[in-house]
């Protein structure tokens, strides 16, 4: 049994095939409780691959997944029941909650949080994607949830509605804290949420760097502390040339590192 103090999700020495096909080799990840993880990497590298290990969905060929609590996924393509309405959806999530009225009283609140409670007895086709995707925070947030699983969950959305949504995410963690993993294609959405980027190789997918952003959410994107967290990562992955360090301090506002 894992202690209290111990990670709420660890990767110890991981390693999955599919068939003769190696997706993922020897990733050695531990993820704190309170922490927002980003995972980054090539096309086909093996990241939902690593949300489904991190669920239980998939069991590794080599190696062990801990995890202690529960978990929720948000997909790519919001999970909402076509058949229910929104708030018929948000009270799903609040199946802990015993009292119907209380459960209702909840939902409403949530909603509220995303200004959808005018929206309550609308039908998910009703909805905008961008509306679909805050219902559906809001109902894996409602839930007694410790670890809330994303795979690419605002990918399908225009620009300006991903910008929004962000901002949404880190408003609601910052009033109903979770641990998250978050698996993204989108660098800047990783450096604007998460407290570690995890850049992985080419498939099989190693830890080829792990980038920190020490600045508090919600983060602009032209914060020194983004932008410089978006270089490292591309430079990471071999999509820029790494600068020298007068040069990255200059751009990013900050002394150069001795």
């Amino acid at each position: 049994m894992m202690s209290a103090d111990a990670p709420l999700l660890h990767f110890a020495q991981v390693s999955h095939a599919f068939g003769a096909v190696p997706v993922i080799a020897d990733l050695e990840l531990a993820v704190q409780p309170g922490e927002f993880v980003a995972i980054v990497g090539p096309s086909g590298c093996g990241k939902t691959t690593i949300l489904n290990l991190c669920s239980g969905w998939l069991t590794p060929t080599d190696g062990a997944v801990h995890r202690r609590g529960r978990s929720r996924t948000v997909f790519q393509h919001d999970g909402l029941f076509p058949w229910l309405t929104v708030g018929e959806n948000v009270r799903l999530g609040l199946q802990h909650v015993a009292e119907p009225a209380a459960r209702t009283e909840r939902a409403k609140t949530w909603l509220g949080l995303v200004d959808l409670a005018a929206f309550e007895s609308h039908y998910p086709h009703q909805l905008s994607g961008g509306m679909r995707q805050r219902c559906e925070l809001v109902r894996a947030l409602a839930g007694e949830t410790d670890l809330l699983l994303m795979d690419e969950p605002f990918s399908s959305l225009d620009y300006l509605t991903r910008l929004r949504l962000r901002g949404e995410l880190a408003r609601l963690l910052r009033e109903q804290p979770r641990t998250v993993v978050l698996v993204t294609h989108d660098i800047e959405e990783a450096a604007q949420l998460a407290d570690r980027v995890v850049v992985l190789s080419e498939r099989p997918a190693r830890v080829r760097e792990v980038v920190r952003i020490d600045a508090p959410r919600p983060r602009d994107l032209t914060q020194p502390a983004v932008v410089t967290a978006v270089h490292h990562i591309l430079t990471a992955l071999g999509l820029e040339q790494d600068e020298p360090a007068e040069s990255a301090a200059a751009s990013s506002g900050h002394p150069p590192r001795s």
